[in-house]
């Protein structure tokens, strides 16, 4: 994983993310712009670099401000001959 302050600014689904634990506004739904979903175990990164490990999928959209976020291409695995 690797952090940025542009991760001050993650969404999902177009709405703030807030750490494990603390209050949330209830009844949110994703904006239907930002329901592409994120992949349990996939990593997503943004332009300066910064790393999600997405751990709970969902339909909402992963986000650094009004950007989506990309799935992070698997690194491919060495030969073994």
């Amino acid at each position: 994983m690797k952090s940025a302050d542009s991760l001050d600014e993650l969404r999902a689904g177009g709405h703030p993310m807030v750490p494990v634990g603390s209050a949330h506004a209830d009844g949110l739904t994703p904006h239907p712009d930002w329901c592409s979903g994120a992949l349990m175990g996939k990593r997503y990164v943004d332009s300066s670099g910064a790393e999600v490990l997405v751990t709970r999928a969902g339909i909402g959209t992963l986000g650094v401000g009004v950007t989506a976020m990309t799935l992070k291409a698997a690194a491919p695995l060495p030969a073994s001959d």
